[in-house]
């Protein structure tokens, strides 16, 4: 996607060496950062200078094909694997790219290990741009179709970052509006701010400047408000792991918004890649959730001048709990937009998916 009109993806890999965008600079400082130890690799993930499920996973799978360079011994890829997977716990699509590459490099002799591990990572990062075009394309013929009923702005809610920077390129819950916008559906966003790490104002208000994207900043308690004074035609999420009866688990505050979104009448849609869903668990109260540090709710980042400063927001020692995910239950779930397809979110639909 664009960055001042140039193209860019959120990461890639230049002379063998892995490249990414430092997502914790934004949108104030645009930052390319270079990957090449274990520790670089987890502390990208960890610190969420990369973010967003589909993106982590192609993180990992770079990490495995660019550490075994040097050792691809087993015990070494099985440090890597398990000191990777202790990085964030919720997201699917970590473990899914891990057992992927893993998997296949293990069955592969060591002469031809190194390679492999390349192409393999490689294959999905190319893979998870396809696949966000697809859902982009899936997408926007529910935008499309809206708008031709109404014959007016199609104002959609989306929260926390599901955009290009949440993937490859493209994105998820992001990439049918792109598409639209490009396809000439006018179309403005509310920007949910997404506390506590303001990913929605930092991140998606930017990726749709950049677009230029009608966007508007909230915070994340008008949804209901602007669902009620009937300023929502839809919501577009995305999501970390859904499980095999259809519970989508997201970034914190999705539930509430499911919920207004039920209680107002108003579609609400879940976008992801077929590598987001775990079949493995059987509801979302079998998904772990990250409790992240506090501090995250108690201090802000903010520009003043030409710096970015950091200030406390509470008084000391005030008691916090920063659970970073919720769960939707999938009754509240109106559709779910896959790059196999739009399907309705329920074991059922999911499990035949699955196969195609």
């Amino acid at each position: 996607m664009k960055v001042k009109n140039k193209n860019y993806s959120s990461i890639w890999d230049e002379k063998g060496v892995v490249k990414i965008i430092d997502q914790t600079k934004l949108p104030f400082e645009f930052k390319i950062l270079e990957l090449k130890t274990l520790s670089d690799f987890c502390n990208a993930i960890k610190k969420m200078k990369v973010r967003g499920a589909p993106l982590i996973g192609v993180t990992a799978a770079y990490a495995v094909s660019s550490l075994i360079k040097n050792n691809s011994s087993n015990s070494y890829i099985k440090n890597i694997y398990t000191s990777l997977l202790n990085t964030r716990p919720t997201a699917v699509n970590l473990k899914w790219a891990l057992d992927k590459i893993i998997y296949k490099i293990q069955k592969t002799n060591v002469k031809n290990k190194k390679e492999k591990a390349y192409n393999l990572a490689r294959s999905i990062r190319d893979n998870d741009i396809v696949n966000c075009q697809k859902i982009a394309a899936n997408g926007y013929k529910i935008i499309e179709k809206y708008y031709k009923q109404k014959k007016k702005p199609i104002n959609i809610l989306t929260h926390c970052n599901a955009g290009w920077l949440a993937t490859v390129d493209w994105g998820t819950a992001i990439s049918p509006i792109f598409l639209a916008h490009r396809n000439g559906i006018p179309v403005h966003v509310w920007v949910d701010e997404t506390r506590p790490r303001n990913q929605g104002a930092l991140l998606t208000a930017w990726e749709l400047k950049n677009e230029k994207v009608p966007y508007t900043i909230v915070t994340d308690n008008s949804g209901g408000y602007l669902m009620q004074e009937n300023k929502v035609d839809l919501c577009i999420v995305g999501s970390d792991r859904v499980v095999a009866n259809g519970d989508v688990c997201n970034k914190i505050g999705t539930y509430l918004k499911a919920i207004s979104a039920s209680e107002n009448n108003i579609p609400f849609f879940v976008a992801l890649p077929t590598s987001t869903i775990d079949l493995n668990l059987k509801t979302g109260k079998n998904i772990p959730i990250e409790i992240r540090d506090e501090k995250e709710l108690s201090t802000i980042k903010i520009k003043k001048d030409s710096k970015t400063i950091e200030g406390t927001i509470y008084f000391d020692r005030a008691k916090v709990y920063n659970p970073a995910f919720d769960v939707t239950p999938h009754r509240y779930i109106t559709k779910l937009i896959t790059e196999k397809g739009v399907i309705d979110c329920n074991k059922g639909a999911i499990k035949k998916l699955m196969k195609l």
